[in-house]
């Protein structure tokens, strides 16, 4: 099975692929993949595919019939059938394709055409430079096995199983690399895009984070190589996890431009995202759920453990940027902090349980509208802080001698690096094997929406939890800053007449004087409102009315809000007791 790729027009974004298939079944049925691991949501690459032709040995045409969206079958009378059809690649993300002139990216589940019957053989791949000039100095990057070609060079690359194939994302274009090995395995750093990123910086940080994550995994890597894909973006975010490579993309300003770049905010982000996609290298890739061994990338893959894979892994994230040394302890209690505010301010976590918002990614989590705050709860967040509570209980009651750390290495011991998928009581028996009893009223917070309760654990262990009132767009939580008084309920952005509304909090005063998303605020009591409007809403008096005055698509409405006070929902993390705090930090 040999396929050949080259980006045959990057300024119309296509890219050529070739396959050939020298021992295809009879009436030969062809697929790509609905989806890609990692991001469970309908994509439909199949749309993006353009002139499928095939060829016998003599260079004849073969009938291609198309059974459905994604499906082909080859009406072939031999064992050898040849290929070929171009895809447009125009989706900057880290889930499809994109080629122009810049760059040149794509996941092999939104290009590379599945044989059905053959998934097991051997795949070989051809990636051929492109024939315009000015392209001539790109370099290539992906983690597949390489058999001829200079490294980082376009060349001939293998897998051996069309699962393997399609999980190496390949960046090509004008590209910055540093490498460094963390634990004896070499890893490299590939950026893509304008920028002025120090990579020694980031082999010294990234380097502390992947010698952390194989220590607490036992020491040995599950991979031979690993490469941090990144494409950086004006403004961008985003990552997905390969079985040796992850795909990312970033804003400039995330990226560290000397080796003493202060580790601010959005250097956090940038090193917190690597982290994440790292520790699915494990939890996810390897460890994975029953329903996802293997994968069916036709359709959708429903299992109520997305909570556990990325949940845990959106607690491990930001936590192992502070055990490894990136970030101290006032940074990660501002991570953490920011994590619970995100899910305290969540009106959706009292409607739908941590196993409800697993099950129902496709069509609620990956497809949100204005109202997701109001009906939907994210796995992500509110399965971190299912994480915590069990690393805090499993620590407290251990007396530190053991941690989630424990049940992570259980679960790669004893099902990822056998192959074996966990069931939806995998992860409570081995919490209940550590704290030798029985654990219903801990994983209970898994099928109900009750708040999580934190604040004693956290107590326990040195740390005083403080809810406070927002103070506006911008407060994302943590910090000593002095919350409004004060509620309004719509989160908006300025636009030249006044004030978008993006989405509306219910209950709230601005869902009771009616606004909608979409809607266009444009003055209270007469007079044109601005980004100062909620700041100014403060120096009124409980039980003020105010009129507000809106378009809603090219209609004026008006709607009387009360003034009324702000609610806490906004997280602060204060160390009171620093030796109880040894425990855990």
């Amino acid at each position: 099975m040999h396929y050949h790729i080259i980006a045959i027009d990057p300024k119309a974004h296509l890219f050529e692929v070739t396959q050939t298939i020298s021992k295809a079944k009879l009436q030969q049925t062809l697929s790509l993949p609905s989806w890609l691991p990692g991001s469970y949501m309908i994509r439909d690459f199949a749309r993006n595919l353009i002139d499928i032709k095939a060829i016998d040995k003599n260079g004849q045409p073969i009938e291609v019939l198309q059974l459905d969206k994604q499906t082909w079958q080859c009406q072939n009378s031999d064992s050898f059938i040849n290929i070929s059809y171009q895809v447009y690649a125009w989706d900057l993300s880290v889930r499809s394709a994109h080629l122009d002139t810049t760059h040149g990216f794509f996941n092999g589940s939104s290009v590379f055409l599945c044989a059905e019957g053959l998934e097991q053989e051997k795949h070989t791949l051809t990636i051929e430079k492109p024939v315009l000039p000015e392209l001539s100095d790109w370099k290539l990057a992906t983690s597949m096995k390489r058999t001829s070609g200079e490294q980082f060079g376009f060349g001939d690359f293998y897998a051996g199983s069309y699962d393997d194939f399609i999980d190496h994302p390949v960046e090509m274009g004008n590209l910055a690399i540093a490498s460094f090995e963390a634990c004896g395995v070499p890893h490299d750093i590939v950026l893509s895009g304008k920028h002025r990123a120090s990579l020694p910086r980031l082999c010294k940080d990234l380097k502390a984070i992947c010698e952390y994550q194989i220590n607490l995994f036992g020491g040995s890597a599950p991979f031979e190589r690993y490469v941090f894909l990144t494409t950086v973006l004006g403004n961008g975010f985003g990552g997905l996890e390969h079985r040796a490579s992850t795909a990312l993309m970033c804003s400039r300003k995330d990226l560290p431009t000397d080796m003493y770049h202060e580790v601010n905010k959005d250097y956090r982000v940038y090193l917190s995202l690597c982290s994440h996609e790292y520790f699915h290298s494990w939890n996810v890739k390897r460890i994975k759920p029953a329903e996802f061994t293997p994968f069916d990338l036709s359709k959708e893959a429903y299992t109520e453990q997305l909570w556990a894979y990325e949940g845990i892994t959106s607690y491990f994230d930001d936590f192992l940027t502070y055990r490894s040394g990136c970030v101290d302890q006032t940074q990660y209690l501002t991570m953490l902090s920011e994590i619970m505010t995100r899910v305290y301010r969540s009106q959706g976590r009292f409607k739908q349980t941590l196993k409800s918002s697993s099950f129902n990614a496709w069509t609620k989590f990956y497809k949100q509208d204005e109202n997701a705050n109001n009906a939907i709860v994210s796995y992500y967040t509110k399965g971190a802080l299912f994480a915590l509570f069990l690393d805090l209980t499993i620590r407290i009651e251990t007396e530190g001698k053991q941690s989630l750390d424990d049940v992570m290495r259980t679960l790669w011991q004893e099902f990822g690096a056998k192959g074996i998928g966990t069931e939806i009581n995998t992860h409570q028996q081995i919490v209940e094997s550590l704290l030798n009893r029985n654990c219903d009223e801990l994983f209970a917070y898994l099928d109900n929406t009750q708040d999580i309760p934190l604040e004693p654990l956290l107590n326990q262990v040195g740390i005083t939890l403080r809810l406070r009132a927002s103070a506006g767009n911008a407060d994302l939580g943590g910090g000593e800053t002095k919350g409004y008084e004060i509620a309004f309920g719509a989160k908006t952005k300025p636009e030249s007449l006044g004030l978008k509304v993006l989405t509306v909090t219910q209950s709230s005063p601005a869902h009771q004087a009616g606004l909608s998303a979409g809607d266009l605020l444009i003055a209270a009591n007469n007079l044109q409102v601005d980004a100062q409007f909620e700041a100014q809403l403060q120096s009124m008096s409980l039980g003020d009315e105010v009129t507000l005055t809106w378009f809603r698509r090219d209609e004026l409405m008006q709607g009387v809000m009360t003034i009324s006070s702000a609610i806490t929902d906004t997280v602060s993390l204060d160390i009171h007791d620093q030796e109880k705090l040894n425990i855990w930090l």
